[in-house]
């Protein structure tokens, strides 16, 4: 079953575009299915993946062949799995600059990209990230009307309670299309398992080329027990065996496969505020559940703080928001600051409100930076107050998956 994702109308507007289209998206967040769908609607188009061998050893050793074969007499011609033709950029150009044909590549990792085939085609590809499903794609395919109601203000707390019942699935399971498309808890929880153990076996060992794997498992649980913290190197060296000067660049190949996102502090002062420490947070919270290894209901947990955290950073980096937290020395912090139009828009997550209270330190940011409005975030309540010039907006965490000019 195809759900239609928010993506596929952004890539329409740029099909009668000479550039080539890279989709780089995490293995399993529905690259190739996007693909096809947008495929199957063109005239004289051709679809064929790398993951194909001889396809590839075409593509690789006889370029003029494969031209025959596959780009003459076409004018769409996808490439799936594009990440296995190494060197492949080179080749892409040649294709570009001497035949007339619009080309469509899937990569899993922006690394092999970013390496072996942007060099070659500066000014010649447009690169779309797809990631599992936002929060707004989920309750779109689970319930089309709840989901064009909630950007109607005010909000019920009917509709609320409503909402936060998909909301909860969302932020135990994740946003994959086969777990969203799974029925029973038991079949999400496999096919979670599935993802992690296919992202290990052929992400980082076939195309990182990283033989100790089981150092990388022990990295990503551990930064998957400290979401949302400021991450200490010198502790994680300790748990999982890397040295400390490795860790920085083994968190650079989980961020360029697609698995987390890095939050830097924001600063203006450097004697005041912290400069360097970043947080860690996971694009999809059911992978980080699954490793480790908790899938209990939100009233329960001990992290539930930490995931409505981790869900903020996840939908703001699926709308290609840049976001950096705020920390001074003296321990004052907002958890995420947006810069926009040389304004700058302080957010934070509480898990309860019954009032439209607010911290000193959320407080003392608007102060300082001058800002015209702010969002604190919790999980059900809504409200909004004036703090001197400034707007605060009180909105369930949800929410912030729809707000569309933040």
């Amino acid at each position: 079953m195809y759900i239609k994702r928010d993506l596929e109308s952004k890539i329409r507007k740029f099909l009668k575009r000479k550039e080539i289209l890279a989709i780089l998206g995490t293995r399993r967040c529905g690259k190739t299915t996007l693909m096809r769908q947008i495929f199957k609607e063109l005239k004289n188009a051709k679809f064929i993946s790398f993951d194909d061998q001889e396809i590839l050893r075409v593509f690789k050793e006889d370029i003029n062949l494969f031209i025959k074969i596959y780009v003459e007499d076409a004018d769409f011609l996808f490439i799936d799995e594009f990440q296995y033709a190494k060197e492949g950029g080179k080749q892409l150009k040649f294709i570009y600059d001497n035949h007339n044909i619009k080309i469509i590549i899937s990569e899993s990792s922006a690394m092999e990209l970013s390496i072996q085939s942007v060099k070659y085609l500066v000014g010649r590809i447009f690169i779309f990230n797809l990631n599992p499903f936002s929060f707004s794609e989920f309750l779109k395919y689970k319930n089309e009307k709840l989901s064009r109601v909630i950007a109607e203000e005010p909000i019920s707390n009917v509709l609320v309670d409503k909402i936060f019942e998909y909301y909860e699935e969302y932020l135990i399971y994740g946003g994959y299309p086969e777990v969203i498309l799974s029925y029973s808890e038991d079949e999400k929880k496999e096919v979670l398992k599935n993802i992690h153990n296919t992202y290990l076996l052929r992400e980082v060992k076939e195309i990182l080329q990283i033989s100790d794997d089981f150092k990388l498992v022990k990295l990503i649980k551990a930064l998957a027990l400290q979401v949302g913290s400021l991450i200490n190197y010198s502790e994680i060296s300790s748990l999982t065996g890397f040295e400390h000067k490795e860790l920085a660049g083994f968190v650079n190949i989980l961020k360029k496969t697609f698995i987390c996102i890095e939050s830097r502090p924001f600063f203006r002062n450097k004697r005041k505020e912290i400069v360097k420490s970043p947080k860690i947070f996971f694009i999809d919270s059911g992978f980080r559940n699954h490793v480790i290894n908790n899938f209990q209901k939100l009233d329960i947990r001990t992290d539930r703080g930490s995931l409505n955290e981790n869900f903020v950073a996840g939908e703001l980096f699926k709308k290609d928001i840049q976001f950096n937290y705020w920390r001074t020395k003296a321990g004052a912090e907002v958890d995420f600051v947006i810069e926009k139009e040389n304004k700058l828009i302080p957010i934070e997550v509480k898990t309860v409100l019954k009032s439209p209270r607010y911290g000193k330190s959320f407080k003392n940011f608007i102060e300082e930076y001058k800002s015209q409005e702010g969002f604190i975030l919790s999980e059900k309540y809504y409200n909004k107050i004036k703090l001197d010039k400034s707007t605060i907006k009180f909105l369930p965490v949800f929410s912030i998956s729809f707000i569309i000019n933040i």
